[in-house]
């Protein structure tokens, strides 16, 4: 067998090569298996059960790849990444056959069948995927993993339990690396990671989120997101205890009423959960644009729930900037925003806002009714004032009192999430809540704007019924709860 001859299937190639040179209790049919699927972990703690030589790992990688890159120059250019993956796995299950045999023939230790499943998943895992990073990812019970180091790594479960993870790499420089190689190499959004580029922000081709640092940081840092509930609704998280039935009536209500809402919170405390779960009660045949600089709320990955959506992903740019300060290739909100205008859209929903993109949403919320976005924020007041300071970055001539006027005569509501460690039965868990709900109007001459606390921190954290403006009563017919909303007022007094 060459490692240049395209391949249709993985059995195919398993059956005109033979795994071992001598006769050995094994066979390949198992490693063939481990490369097409890479099945949940079962233990406490994620982790293999096979102690492997990443060494090996590394140099049969690294093999790999240069027998696939002289493959595809000389002849497989045209090869489509499915194709290219199973010559990848032919190269791969060579190498280890070659590996045996070197083994075999010096009288070496040889690989267990055990071993050689896990060597050819990982070195595949390298070429392919996110290498040792990826049985953490393939796990649905993590959510999030935090890394502060190579050996340093924290996994959150979806139920909000926090337990110690594998090292994913021999070093920090690995890491480094292997970075490197995952941001250049992304099929849906490359971007550059280096000593001039020293953070990464990269949609990963399965679908998550990872932030990265690196060379401004002691150690390298990284935190991939998961995103685990994706067809959320207001009842699911009402069964989570993230918000009381009440709140969510309301929530769903202001919904269906057009009302334009900003989700704040901490990092990972579940704003793009909760936006999901207040887009699913849009019409499904109301055309959505959304805006983000990563997608992370995927609604167009869910037709049957969004008939019409029209995702905008901005881009970094790259090389020397030009004249305009813009580098070669960049493309930002504020551009995909006025492109959309051509697209009849029924709302538009811009992602998370740090920054000047805030001008985006503002944008977004006098343009139509309806639009949702996300900041981050200790509270919903803060989350105000934070916007404010967001929509100052965009120069000079955006003056304090301008910028308090727009948002507080575009902005409906703000509905504040918190994020709460508790220790139980020894081990650390985060509970998400919906803490407060606030309606905004323009108003008061020494802020600019009026808030009303519709919704209060109660005292296990949950947002417990407050005051309810006037205005807010019509949503009685969008479904709010109304009575139940008084009956729970009137129990609070």
């Amino acid at each position: 067998m060459t490692t240049t001859e395209p391949t249709d299937t993985l059995a195919t190639e398993l059956g005109k090569l033979p795994l071992f040179t001598q006769p050995l209790p094994t066979s390949a049919a198992p490693v063939a298996r481990h490369l097409h699927e890479v099945p949940s972990l079962g233990a406490a703690v994620p982790s293999s059960a096979v102690e492997m030589d990443w060494a090996l790992v590394a140099t049969l990688r690294a093999q790999a790849s240069h027998r696939l890159s002289t493959a595809v120059a000389t002849g497989h250019s045209r090869l489509a990444g499915p194709a290219q993956q199973e010559l990848g796995r032919a190269i791969v299950l060579d190498l280890l056959e070659s590996t045996v045999a070197e083994r075999v023939n010096d009288g070496a230790p040889t690989l267990t069948p055990a071993e050689q499943e896990a060597t050819a998943r990982a070195v595949f895992d390298a070429l392919f995927r996110l290498g040792r990073l990826q049985p953490l990812v393939d796990d649905d019970r993590v959510e999030n993993i935090i890394i502060t180091g190579h050996d340093h790594v924290l996994l959150e479960l979806t139920d909000g339990t926090l337990l110690e993870g594998p090292a994913v790499a021999d070093s920090d420089d690995e890491l480094i690396d292997f970075l490197v190689f995952l941001a250049s190499r992304s099929e849906v959004n490359a971007r550059g990671f280096s000593e001039a580029q020293p953070r990464l922000h990269l949609r990963l081709d399965g679908g998550s989120r990872l932030a990265a640092a690196a060379w401004v940081t002691p150690r390298p840092s990284v935190v991939i997101r998961r995103h685990r509930l994706m067809q959320i609704t207001l009842d699911d998280l009402v069964d989570r205890d993230m918000l009381t039935p009440v709140a969510a009536s309301f929530l769903r209500a202001a919904v269906r009423a057009r009302k334009s809402i900003v989700v704040s919170g901490s990092q990972g405390a579940g704003k793009t959960t909760l936006v999901r779960a207040l887009c699913a009660e849009i019409d499904p045949l109301e055309a959505i644009g959304t805006f983000e600089t990563e997608y992370e709320l995927h609604l167009h990955e869910m037709p049957e729930r969004h008939r019409i959506v029209h995702p905008w992903e901005a881009r970094p740019g790259s090389g020397e900037r030009g004249l305009d300060g813009r580098q070669a290739g960049e493309f930002t909100l504020d551009e995909a925003l006025v492109d959309s205008f051509r697209f009849n859209l029924s709302r538009q929903i811009v992602g998370e806002v740090r920054g000047k993109e805030i001008w985006a949403m503002i944008k977004a919320m006098e343009s139509g009714t309806g639009s949702i976005s996300t900041t981050h924020a200790t509270d919903a007041i803060a989350a105000l004032r934070k916007l404010v300071t967001c929509a100052m970055e965009a120069g000079s001539h955006v003056t304090h009192d301008l910028a308090t006027s727009k948002l507080a005569a575009t902005i409906d509501l703000i509905v504040h999430l918190d994020m709460t460690t508790s220790a139980v039965e020894d081990s650390p868990k985060r509970h998400r809540r919906v803490a407060e709900i606030v309606a905004v109007d323009p108003g008061e001459r020494d802020t600019g704007y009026a808030a009303t606390h519709v919704f209060t921190t109660g005292s296990d954290g949950t947002a417990v019924p407050s005051v309810l403006p006037d205005r807010y009563r019509a949503l009685a017919a969008n479904g709010f709860d109304l009575a139940g909303f008084l009956n729970q007022q009137e129990a609070r007094r």
